[in-house]
């Protein structure tokens, strides 16, 4: 019996050690030790103390997911393991464009280039296709998409 728990308890001490150890080995080795004490409980022990050890085993390991889920996201320690930060503005936006004027540079099927601003944008036309060298006008920008519509003059 003595075994039984030893090995029970160097399982969950390795599995807890999986948090600060990478690779898997740790929790690996764990999850063997947990599967040999209910191996060695069945064979040394007989059929009724190895169902209350794997009984254990799952109640342990079901708690142990759930108190990894409940707590871990939240406690200091994760603080090193989760990034917290957002990743930024990644500068696409292009307000200054609405209201724009330019010609395309590409026939717009529904995308391509024009020249808004004297700038060279990627735009989609708003409906239908322009071709190239259309005057064309910016009537919206959301993020880096920038819609615009051909022009008469």
């Amino acid at each position: 019996m003595t075994l039984i728990i030893v090995l029970l308890v160097v399982g969950a001490l390795l599995m807890f050690a999986e948090v600060f150890l990478p690779g898997l080995v740790a929790g690996t080795i764990g999850l063997l030790c947990l599967m040999a004490a209910v191996v060695v409980a069945y064979v040394e022990e007989g059929f009724a103390t190895g169902n209350v050890v794997l009984g254990i085993v799952i109640a342990g390991l079901g708690l142990g997911c759930w108190a990894w889920l409940k707590f871990f996201p939240e406690s200091r320690v994760a603080g090193h393991f989760i990034s917290r930060q957002t990743v930024g503005d990644l500068g696409v936006e292009q307000p200054a464009l609405l209201g724009g004027t330019g010609v395309a540079l590409t026939p717009l099927r529904p995308s391509g280039t024009a020249t808004i601003n004297g700038q060279r944008v990627d735009v989609v036309a708003e409906t239908g296709l322009i071709e190239r060298g259309t005057p064309v006008k910016v009537v919206q920008v959301e993020g880096s998409r920038v819609v615009v519509r051909a022009t008469l003059s």
